[in-house]
């Protein structure tokens, strides 16, 4: 389907300095509606507010998904790339699966990104800072009744973004929830929608205001096993391995989270997907045996944890810094987004210049 583009008559300068995060998008979004059975006219628009009756679905019912991707300006060329958008694209679709949503195309998926950022890639800012890439889909029939939609948008925004805690790379102390549950088996927690978020809000701002970063979730049968941190997954190094929980309908598909699992095997390292037991995790940080902890996302990309409250009590991670392992990791990882590795350029996918009209 061909995109209709109409430009900003008068788009705003790219801002310069501390982008923080999430608080600035560029001049465009792109847009497509769906009805009557049939995705509409896709087209990339001036960013302008989105008009809903008060009826419609996505208030009352939360049929809602959403991406996070990044594309990155190489430091020599100039040129854009986005990282993985392959595999943001496939989640999407799993998320509209088990939302109940209708599926967007893939290949028009792929053309919308890059047309939407090549449009406004000056606003690409230079690394280690990267353009955040927002795909949303929201349920629009006005309507009440518990049932899903028959009408949809599905839009994309995008913005630069800078570290996405403030304490950018400070290794992280975070405390154990063992009174909320992000996700139960059967549920929604392997789809990327808003009401996982939302329902985190709450045990997180209890967490900040007693000094934690953020919290890190059991699983919701026995409360045993680690299997996130907050909005992003969750990993542990040892001697001999480095450890995660699997994923599954409780536990999201990380992009980035797949990418360290093949760094770590390209290193030699072994990648175990295995339940992590919250008291023997514990235990091995006050022993000695657990090496290092580090959160991975999109967002946060990869960050040292520090240390674990549990219980009431505090168990430092090895010296409480970032690891050589996390160090290693994050500095390949990053050097890949950068585009200046040569690891692994099948993760690369460069955005073209069209010759929008």
């Amino acid at each position: 389907m061909e995109i209709r583009v109409t430009r900003h008559p008068n788009p705003p300068a790219p801002p310069r300095g501390d982008f923080g995060f999430g608080s600035i998008f560029t001049p465009h979004m792109f847009e497509i509606p769906f009805r009557d059975g049939a995705w509409g006219r896709p087209v990339i628009v001036p960013y302008h507010d989105i008009v809903l009756d008060p009826a419609a679905k996505v208030f009352h019912y939360g049929q809602e998904i959403f991406e996070g991707m990044k594309a990155y300006a190489h430091p020599v060329d100039g040129s854009v790339h986005m990282f993985r958008p392959d595999m943001n694209i496939a989640r999407f679709g799993h998320s509209c699966d088990r939302m109940c949503m209708p599926r967007v195309d893939p290949e028009l998926f792929m053309d919308a990104l890059k047309r939407l950022i090549d449009l406004d890639r000056d606003w690409v800012p230079k690394s280690p800072d990267a353009l955040y890439i927002r795909p949303t889909m929201i349920s629009t029939q006005r309507g009440l009744g518990v049932k899903a939609s028959t009408e949809y948008l599905f839009y994309i925004i995008i913005g630069p973004v800078g570290s996405y805690f403030a304490g950018g790379s400070k290794p992280l102390r975070v405390k154990v929830e063992d009174t909320y549950v992000r996700s139960a088996p059967g549920g929604v927690g392997g789809a990327k929608t808003g009401g996982n978020y939302g329902a985190a809000l709450l045990p997180i701002k209890l967490a900040q205001q007693e000094g934690f970063d953020q919290i890190v979730w059991l699983d919701a049968r026995t409360m045993a096993s680690i299997e996130e941190m907050g909005a992003m997954n969750i990993a542990f190094v040892y001697a001999d391995k480095v450890i995660t929980a699997a994923t599954g309908d409780t536990i999201l598909k990380g992009v980035t989270r797949d990418s360290v699992g093949v760094l770590c095997r390209d290193f030699g390292l072994n990648w175990t997907e295995t339940p992590p037991l919250v008291r023997e995790i514990c235990a091995d940080a006050d022993s000695g045996k657990l090496l290092e902890a580090f959160a991975c996302g999109t967002a946060a990309v990869i960050t040292s944890i520090g240390s674990f409250s549990y219980g009431g009590q505090d168990h430092r991670v090895s010296d409480g810094q970032e690891g050589p392992v996390t160090r290693r990791l994050r500095e390949a990882l990053c050097a890949i987004h950068a585009g200046t590795s040569d690891q692994h350029p099948e993760w690369i996918e460069k955005v073209p210049v069209f010759a929008h009209v």
